[in-house]
């Protein structure tokens, strides 16, 4: 992957809004929420602002003027560069052809899960279940009303949400099915482990 001169997804975000049309920053923000970005690519809306004058110190984004409301703040409106419509395109292409590591949190904890009991871990597992069964649910709740309203090119990432969450959810009740049955490799030895550290919960 290349090493972008803002490689916050949320410079991503804003670049291929400004590319439908010049918006100042309030209402680049009011259309990403709109559209559920803020889920799609992990935006945190703290560093929004950073991020605008990162893009425009980069040469990215400009200004295309800046007016008054009445009483209200000078707001700056901006349009796309043509550097940083290649940025988006090129960033684009990047991000659907190419493998990217990447380090959920999950993965983080499963990592290093063998700090916990095994009774412990079937609770905490069957609490991420149910979590997940939840958006699941919703998700597909969400999709059935919007696919009678918006084109389902406009859909595919919460289709591939949804797949990755029902893909998760297969494997969390598989690995929940091997230790509540005592099938898991080495649950003894963890269970041995667990109780040799003082653990109350093995």
């Amino acid at each position: 992957m290349k090493r972008r001169k803002v490689g916050n997804l949320l410079a991503l975000a804003i670049l291929s809004t400004l590319n439908e049309r010049p918006m100042h920053p309030y209402e680049m923000a009011s259309v990403l929420k709109s559209r559920g970005k803020d889920r799609d690519m992990g935006i945190k809306w703290g560093s929004f602002y950073t991020v605008v004058g990162n893009l425009r110190k980069h040469g990215l984004i400009e200004a295309a003027e800046s007016g008054r409301d009445g009483a209200r703040p000078e707001r700056t409106v901006y349009r796309i560069t043509d550097a940083g419509r290649d940025e988006m395109l090129d960033w684009l292409r990047e991000l659907l052809a190419g493998l990217a590591p990447e380090e959920p949190k999950f993965v983080a904890g499963l990592s290093v899960m063998g700090w916990l009991g095994p009774d412990e871990v079937i609770a905490l597992f069957r609490t991420r279940l149910a979590a997940l069964d939840e958006d699941i649910a919703s998700t597909r709740a969400e999709l059935a009303r919007l696919i009678e309203e918006i084109p389902r090119l406009v859909l595919l990432e919460t289709e591939y949400h949804l797949a990755i969450r029902v893909a998760e959810a297969e494997w969390v009740r598989s690995i929940l099915g091997e230790l509540t049955s005592g099938s898991m490799p080495g649950l003894a030895q963890w269970r041995a482990l667990v109780a040799e550290r003082g653990s109350t919960r093995s």
